[in-house]
């Protein structure tokens, strides 16, 4: 599976840790992210991550466009909802698309535990017929 990690900046803290405390569900699967996010998710867990611009910069288009081909399978963004966003369209460009393509989405720690053990049960296994 493939699976994109996202957080902003009031978030990253928090993406670490769920990522060093599920570093073992996250090797056995393919990750990318947004630059800034991927660079300090790798420094902790010393997890394999194809990087993407910086979400700012083009890195949450990116990430959109590989939703759009079908190429990611789950996405956990942490957002932080109570900073308004210079790039805030981009932001809900992959909420929306993600609700299009019928992706699972967690936007905070909560779902993202929940769909990591999923994951790991093998309940997203009905991802591979889209494929």
């Amino acid at each position: 599976m493939k699976i994109a990690l996202i957080a902003h900046d009031a978030k990253k803290k928090l993406m670490q840790n769920f990522c060093i405390a599920y570093r073992g569900i996250l090797a056995k699967n393919d990750l990318c992210s947004t630059g800034t996010t991927g660079r300090l998710i790798e420094e902790v867990t010393h997890l394999s991550i194809h990087k993407m611009l910086a979400g700012h910069l083009g890195g949450m288009q990116q990430i959109g466009a590989q939703i759009e081909h079908n190429e990611i399978d789950l996405v956990i963004f942490l957002r932080d909802p109570l900073t308004a966003k210079r790039h805030e369209p981009d932001v809900n460009i992959v909420v929306r698309l993600c609700d299009m393509h019928n992706i699972p989405l967690a936007t905070n720690l909560a779902t993202a535990e929940l769909l990591i053990k999923s994951l790991d049960r093998g309940d997203m296994e009905w991802r591979e017929m889209y494929k």
